[in-house]
């Protein structure tokens, strides 16, 4: 099966209120702030969208508030993950009712043989007939251990490839010589990835900054290398900085900031202490880093 999947897609956190219900109105704010920043599409309810974490009604609402928000000839990819095969398979026919392009998911977390990782993702391929991405995240899932795995999986009906989490960007390249569409899933790396042949990209980071990502998509695909590592360094410098701290509590921390408060992440995750607060807020000013370069997409100008 042929995909047009590209670009650059934001795996968007999801904004919940104090009690951890799900709250539109600050989801209708980010895709405003992501699609303003020129990406592509956007991901729900995967990892950085605490999908796995949420009710599954939850994730229903996440997944009608980004259609019913994206302009027209953008991308709404939903992963449809779950503990159960029988929850994913209702994830990805209410995606496919409501209008959304394809939907992706990791393997069953747990000590699954290959052989039932791939029947999971066939009853997802078969359930909705939208395109879908696998997912290759060694360390989330030991069950996919080599490319001949991910080769079997990608040739499932209606699976179009993979968002690939690994920095094996030999592999990577193999798997797209072979035809397969590929989003990076490494911030980190995702310069690297489009020269080492993925579609696209799909992060937690594009929630921050979705302007430096967009910037690194177009230096790339004009074949402006030098350009494009410059602006992945930039990147970096906000990732580096950031992992010093919970990812994710960090990451809607700084949105709050910004002025899109998505809410607390999902308990057992904890919050930032008052102290880390202070920390990250100073370690972001020093680095050149502030709520209205957030808020913009652009990285602020050093003192």
């Amino acid at each position: 099966m042929t995909s047009s999947l590209n670009g650059v897609l934001p795996a968007l956190v999801t904004p919940l209120t104090g009690d951890e219900q799900f709250a539109a109105e600050p989801m209708e704010r980010l895709l405003e702030r992501v699609y303003s920043a020129g990406v592509h599409g956007v991901y729900l309810c995967g990892q950085t969208g605490e999908g796995l974490l949420l009710p599954l009604a939850a994730r229903k609402q996440a997944a009608e508030v980004a259609v019913r928000n994206s302009p027209a000839r953008k991308t709404v990819v939903v992963h449809v993950g779950g503990a159960r095969t029988a929850d994913a398979v209702d994830l990805a026919r209410h995606a496919a009712r409501i209008g959304v392009h394809a939907v992706s998911s990791l393997p069953p977390a747990g000590s699954y043989s290959f052989a039932e990782v791939k029947a999971y993702y066939e009853a997802i391929a078969a359930a909705s007939g939208l395109p879908v991405l696998v997912y290759y995240f060694p360390e989330f899932s030991a069950s996919i251990t080599s490319l001949n795995e991910i080769f079997e999986l990608c040739s499932i009906p209606n699976v179009v490839g993979l968002k690939f989490t690994d920095f094996d960007l030999y592999s990577m390249s193999l798997i797209s010589r072979a035809g397969h569409t590929i989003f990076n899933g490494r911030d980190e790396v995702f310069a690297a990835g489009l020269l080492m042949g993925a579609s696209g990209g799909i992060g937690s980071f594009y929630n921050l900054v979705p302007e430096l990502f967009v910037e690194v998509w177009n230096h790339a695909r004009a074949g402006r290398c030098y350009e494009a590592r410059q602006v992945q360094d930039r990147i970096n410098d906000l990732i580096r900085l950031v992992l010093h701290f919970p990812m994710l509590p960090a990451l809607k921390t700084i949105l709050r900031w910004s002025g899109i408060d998505c809410g607390p992440a999902v308990a057992p995750r904890r919050q930032l202490t008052a102290d880390e607060g202070e920390r990250l807020r100073s370690a972001l000013e020093e680095a050149g880093f502030t709520p209205d370069a957030f808020l913009a997409g652009r990285r602020a100008a050093s003192p």
